[in-house]
This record gives C-alpha cells, structure tokens and sequence, in this order.
C-alpha cells in the first residue's frame, strides 16, 4: 500500500485485507469499496462526498451503537458485519462496519440534494477502519495546498 502525503509517497504494508479504500482529495472524500463490499452492499459505484458536506468526524470504539434504522438494502450479521445501507425515519446511513474490536469513523453529511455526489443521499457514513486517526487527519486539513492534488490514500 502507498499513501502519498504531499510530494512524498510512503510504502506501507497492507494490514487490513479486504477492506475499502478510502482516498482524501482536496474537495472530496472517496470510499472504494472492494468485489466482495459491493456484492454485499449492492452497490457499484464508490462513494464520493464532497469535503463541504461533511459536518463532523468522529472516531468511536463501538461502531455498533451508531446503527439506526433498518438494513434495506445490505448484509448484516449482529456484531461482526453491516454493510450497505440502512434505512430510518429522517434518511439512510451508509455502513461498512466489520468486526468487533476494531475502531470506526463516523462521518455526519449535510443532506443537500446536488448531482454527482453521496452526501445528499445519506445523513451519515460509518467506517470501520484501522486508520481512524489519519482519515480525520487528513479531513481536518483545511487548506487545499497541504494535499496533493490526486489526493491521499488511507
């Protein structure tokens, strides 16, 4: 795995297999999700947030309690796996939680209706991730220069 901060790129070695790709721009967030979380998920598309619709990050050590809602449509398995999405009385989440012991990121989204973006489609995104503290790094980041154009993979 490569992450390029600024002009440097740094070789890291893979941790998490089978887990989404997530890649920092300076005006949106990408989630990649692999074969296996599309097929699960339903969806084929990776999901893009423009960075202005993000109105908090935080990281939670039990992701579990973030769920609200009903899956619809998704995979889920009670505390080991929630993928897709999930449905409730004010909007749908988008979640890809997996395992139990692992830390997750949950990102809050305006719910402006714009083209070509996932923000106004759900009111929140949940990630599980061993890179929590970098991906909200990256996102605090406010000024444009600091991130390379193509961006920041996480």
């Amino acid at each position: 795995m490569f992450v390029r901060i600024g002009t440097v790129t740094v070789a890291m070695r893979r941790q998490t297999r089978g887990m989404a790709d997530l890649h920092v721009y300076p005006d949106r967030l990408e989630i990649r999700l692999t074969a296996a979380e599309k097929v699960l998920a339903m969806r084929r598309a990776p999901l893009v947030v423009p960075r202005h619709e993000i109105k908090s990050v935080a990281i939670t050590a039990d992701p579990w309690i973030w769920i609200r809602g009903i899956r619809a449509p998704g995979a889920f398995v009670p505390l080991t796996l929630a993928v897709g999405t999930w449905k409730f009385h004010g909007g749908k989440d988008f979640l890809l939680i997996k395992g139990k012991q692992r830390s997750a990121v949950v990102i809050d989204l305006e719910q402006d209706e714009t083209e070509g973006s996932d923000g106004g489609e759900f009111a929140r995104i949940i990630v599980s991730t061993s890179h929590a503290t970098r991906l909200i790094e990256a996102l605090r980041l406010v000024d444009p220069d600091e991130l390379a154009p193509e961006g920041e993979a996480i």
